[in-house]
């Protein structure tokens, strides 16, 4: 509130600086009118608004563009524009929306979608993997207790605890040879999401939606769903940092089956919508009047927008959100438990529109298996396998998948060695393994995708990324080449700077576009 208080000070003395310039040089000049004879003497910012010879309209200009106010004459002349409306991409993109299938914790890629033979013929023996460092030590290899098996016409090989998913497998693209910067989840979940691993950056789903807008203005453009509360990093993780907060996610602890604990404040019981519709025609008044003297501020936008889209979710969200209202065998092709019921969700929430849609598997880092990974990875796939292969059936008898990006993964992989036992980080049980950014497994399907394929890959022992590696900062860019643009032009202004989602890196990897 100080800070605030002393940068208001700062801009009434400039403000007062600047009347006493032009009163002294322009009172005389009939450039404005005689304020000892108006009825209503002008006020110091009136002034200027009268009298800026045009300077402050120049002003005005690069705070609306960085706030992305901006407009082209044809939809100026229409008024308002909402900042959610469906925009056209760079050049026709062939996905119009994502699912995004966070595994968080990192799963690991030698137990899921890259088979190591090597690891079991070298079981208890020491890797020569003294070079790359691991957030831990690590001991010797550790044969996947998983069976590995060649599914569809590709051939391509999954983990037997993916075996639904694996039924789709000619619609698929694993990456076999993703990399991320360090072995810690705070960062790598940020580079996933976010494209930047320390400072505070838009959110891929902020990003799209800020990009394409969105098909459906009675729902959020941007949902993230995660059962039992936040994960790692929470809501940064789908932040929308510097770019308008109507493009923030929204959050959804599926934890909840009725719709009005999944949605707070979903239905009001005392007020009836007309009397609802009547309150808020007159908060809109009055914030537009406050909006209006205070430069079309982006945030007190969002704000508004908010109102109006909690109104209008109270009916089409409620629908959304109640899977009880499909029939029995579809709820048994999902199956039960909260990761599977979001992964139903997100179909019904694509099916109406919704742009992005990104799914955690339960809060904190389910996937993170220090110890156990036979037992963990196997609970953990087995809570959402089968409403994978249920989702990607759905979205091609509905005729979504070509048009919707899946991706499944994590914010890095696992260790093909075993961890050793220390202090604070396991049990002791040496049956698991540690983070491993070097390399590991993401798989997309639909909207673009050239599927039954591996694409790159790791040592022989599963360590490293060693055939076409693919850093975050490239996955982004192919994905935004699916959604129609290119990520070097999709920049928003900010503190001087034109920011992306890449950064000042990417590739887009052509090799994986059908």
């Amino acid at each position: 509130m100080k800070r605030i208080e002393r940068h208001e000070s700062a801009i009434d003395f400039k403000l007062s600086t600047v009347y006493s310039v032009l009163s002294t040089r322009f009172f005389n000049h009939a450039l404005i009118p005689d304020i000892s004879m108006n009825s209503n003497p002008l006020t110091r910012r009136e002034l200027l608004r009268r009298s800026g010879t045009g300077l402050g309209m120049l002003g005005l200009a690069g705070v609306m563009a960085d706030d992305g106010l901006l407009t082209s004459s044809a939809e100026a002349a229409g008024g308002y524009v909402n900042p959610l409306a469906p925009k056209k991409p760079h050049f026709a993109g062939k996905a119009k929306h994502v699912i995004h299938l966070f595994m968080n914790g990192g799963p690991s890629h030698v137990d899921t979608f890259d088979p190591k033979p090597m690891l079991t013929k070298h079981a208890g023996k020491k890797l020569p993997t003294e070079n790359l460092r691991t957030e831990r030590k690590t001991g010797a290899a550790f044969a996947s207790p998983f069976k590995f098996k060649k599914y569809g016409q590709s051939g391509l090989e999954v983990s037997e605890i993916f075996a639904h998913t694996a039924k789709h497998a000619d619609d698929i693209a694993v990456i076999r040879s993703m990399h991320a910067d360090v072995p810690n989840h705070e960062p790598s979940l940020l580079l996933m999401n976010c494209g930047e691993a320390r400072l505070v950056r838009p959110s891929f789903g902020s990003w799209t939606t800020y990009g394409l807008g969105t098909e459906n203005q009675n729902l959020p453009g941007f949902i993230a769903m995660c059962p039992g509360g936040y994960p790692i990093t929470e809501t940064q993780n789908w932040q929308s940092a510097f770019l308008p907060g109507v493009y923030q996610g929204t959050y959804v602890n599926t934890k909840h089956t009725q719709v009005d604990k999944l949605l707070a404040h979903i239905k009001n019981a005392r007020l009836s919508r007309e009397q609802q519709r009547r309150q808020l025609d007159l908060l809109a008044q009055l914030n537009r009047q406050h909006q209006q003297q205070r430069g079309e501020d982006a945030n007190l936008e969002a704000r508004m927008q908010s109102f109006e889209l909690a109104f209008r979710m109270q009916i089409e969200a409620a629908d959304a959100f109640d899977v009880s209202k499909e029939p029995k065998h579809v709820l048994k092709a999902y199956g039960p438990g909260a990761p599977a019921r979001q992964i139903l969700i997100a179909r019904r929430l694509i099916e109406r529109g919704v742009r992005f849609v990104q799914l955690w598997h339960g809060a904190g880092q389910p996937w993170d298996s220090h110890d156990d990974i036979a037992v963990n990875h196997r609970r953990l796939a087995g809570q959402c396998d089968r409403a994978i292969g249920a989702l990607l059936s759905d979205l091609k008898r509905l005729g979504l998948l070509d048009e919707t990006l899946v991706l499944w993964g994590g914010e890095f992989g696992r260790t093909p060695t075993v961890e050793l036992p220390q202090p604070g980080a396991n049990a002791g049980k040496i049956n698991g393994r540690d983070h491993n950014h070097w390399g590991f497994s993401v798989w997309m399907a639909g909207g673009g995708i050239k599927g039954g394929q591996a694409y790159g890959a790791t040592d022989e022992f599963g360590f490293k990324a060693v055939e076409n590696p693919v850093h975050v900062h490239d996955l982004h860019a192919t994905m935004l080449h699916l959604l129609g643009f290119d990520h070097t032009r999709l920049t928003y202004r900010y503190a001087g700077r034109d920011y992306r989602l890449t950064d000042v890196h990417g590739n887009v990897v052509k090799e994986l576009i059908a």
